[in-house]
């Protein structure tokens, strides 16, 4: 049955007429309708509301009295995506965790180029902490490029003194933006929904205004010293360009003294978490998920 499912999702994403490296203007909108597409459980809960003047998605789960927050930055390479459109993913992280999640509404490229996402990320995790007291019962997680901001977030926390979340789940995260590792092109044929050169030109909207160098560690963080970070879950499937960026950011961690565990799950696409309702992989993949954060929560 898996593999029927893996094939499903595959040939939606292969026929889907989104372009992660075409013009925002026409691929924003058609992102946000297949990740919205999927109507929510009857019992999550939806409120905008802002963190340190960031727009922000908080979700909940009727009847469930959280035992902590998951601090959630979406993907779409800097310049795609929403608070919005990742709901789905985080809802059913905080479903299975009995957690409450906060999506967080950064901005984008190439309107706003780094180091405005980052910025924005960071004002919302400060002020989330303070709202909170602490950070033990907080939880950072992203994917693809909110995967980059959400370690980079810990990154620049680390610098300027913030307090560092329980734990770190990173879905597919982009972390290398020198587009160097091996699977963009061992893996170029096996992935449906991405390219090098779609992560090429969303690099550029991110990087270009600013001059920022693709081997700054603040933006690429495999460059970085990741020491004294906090425990890390990298996920990602053996079918997408990005999977050298998952691997090279464990294997940095495990180097930098972390605590890391890397999961790689066969025959399945970049963030195929999203699909969890329809792939049992998904779902598994996010019990797991679920299991890395209990066994880290004070």
């Amino acid at each position: 049955m898996t593999a029927q499912q893996r094939d499903m999702v595959h040939q939606i994403l292969r026929n889907a007429p989104f372009d992660l490296g075409g013009d925002v203007a026409v691929h924003r909108p058609l992102l946000e309708k297949m990740l919205t597409a999927q109507p929510l459980p009857e019992d999550v809960r939806m409120t905008p509301g802002q963190l340190g003047g960031v727009p922000v998605i908080d979700i909940d789960i009727d009847g469930v009295e959280p035992r902590g927050t998951i601090f959630h930055t979406h993907g779409g390479g800097f310049a795609v995506g929403s608070a919005r459109g990742s709901v789905g993913l985080a809802a059913n992280l905080a479903r299975k965790t009995g957690m409450r999640a906060v999506s967080v509404d950064y901005r984008l490229a190439p309107e706003h180029p780094y180091p405005a996402a980052l910025q924005d990320v960071t004002a919302a995790y400060r002020a989330l902490v303070e709202q909170a007291g602490n950070a033990e019962h907080v939880v950072v997680s992203g994917e693809s490029a909110g995967g980059n901001l959400a370690i980079e977030l810990l990154i620049t926390g680390r610098l300027r003194g913030l307090t560092m979340p329980a734990a770190a789940v990173l879905f597919s995260p982009m972390t290398d933006l020198t587009v160097s590792g091996d699977s963009y092109a061992t893996k170029a044929e096996l992935d449906p929904s991405i390219s090098a050169q779609s992560i090429r030109t969303r690099v550029r909207d991110y990087l270009d205004a600013t001059r920022t160098a693709a081997t700054d560690p603040l933006v690429s963080p495999i460059f970085a010293d990741l020491s004294g970070l906090p425990p890390l879950l990298i996920q990602a499937g053996s079918h997408e360009v990005l999977l050298d960026d998952a691997t090279s950011l464990a294997v940095k961690a495990a180097a930098d003294g972390v605590a890391v565990i890397l999961d790689v799950t066969p025959g399945v696409p970049h963030v195929f978490q999203a699909f969890a309702a329809v792939l049992d992989e998904g779902n598994t993949a996010l019990d797991r998920a679920a299991r890395f954060i209990g066994d880290n929560l004070v």
